[in-house]
């Protein structure tokens, strides 16, 4: 397993320090270099979470869950009390081709989806059962939104009026953001674990985050 935390951290470095197509590339290499640690270790596609016969379960809740993301996004965006949750300055140049297609599904689904619910998870499970690998896979989740969450405060106007500009409010802002997305980390193990595949927590992942950029983009 410590090989597989040293290419994380490399990777959370090389991931959110290179921008453009730089991103989304280093992006599939570490999930390929992650696979072969995995595989090297002894590890299968099931301990990946990727075995064949679990695949068309899997792809039933992603869709499952896409839709239901869908439907309180769509009913978030309408209304005028919750619409500004959606506004995030980060992605501003961008278009939602490059969003919905590149930068989450490559960038952000594939290889922290392989990473955390998928390599780690499954080393740790092998060795220790499935609630230390739920324990340590979000733990580790929720340290790996360190450095993307520094500046969220100021990228996301609705946050800002709550965590403020002061160096403590962008101190709290990065502490929340650990603390939810660890949170978030134990829903997409068990997803993983009930479905039996890798696809279900894919599937939630890619549609909280895309579904969440193409309404801001919309509603721009």
């Amino acid at each position: 397993m410590g090989l597989t935390v040293a290419v994380l951290v490399a990777a959370n470095l090389a991931v959110h320090h290179w921008t453009g197509l730089f991103g989304p590339v280093t992006a599939v290499v570490v999930s390929a270099l992650l696979l072969a640690v995995l595989f090297g270790a002894g590890g299968t596609l099931a301990d990946a979470g990727l075995a064949p016969g679990t695949r068309a379960r899997g792809a039933r809740w992603a869709l499952a869950l896409i839709g239901l993301v869908a439907v309180v996004y769509l009913a978030g965006a309408l209304l005028p009390a919750t619409r500004t949750l959606f506004e995030d300055r980060r992605y501003a140049g961008m278009t939602g081709g490059e969003l919905l297609l590149l930068l989450v599904p490559v960038g952000t689904v594939l290889v922290e989806e392989i990473a955390f619910r998928g390599v780690l998870y499954g080393l740790v499970c092998r060795e220790r059962g499935a609630a230390w690998a739920t324990a340590v896979s979000s733990l580790l989740f929720g340290l790996w939104h360190v450095l993307p969450s520094l500046h969220l405060a100021t990228a996301k106007p609705a946050l800002n009026t709550v965590f403020g500009d002061s160096a403590a409010g962008a101190a709290l802002a990065v502490l929340a953001t650990v603390l939810f997305t660890a949170a978030v980390g134990v829903l997409f193990c068990e997803l993983r674990r009930r479905s039996g595949s890798l696809l279900a927590p894919m599937g939630l992942h890619w549609a909280v985050n895309a579904l969440g950029y193409l309404a801001g983009f919309l509603l721009r």
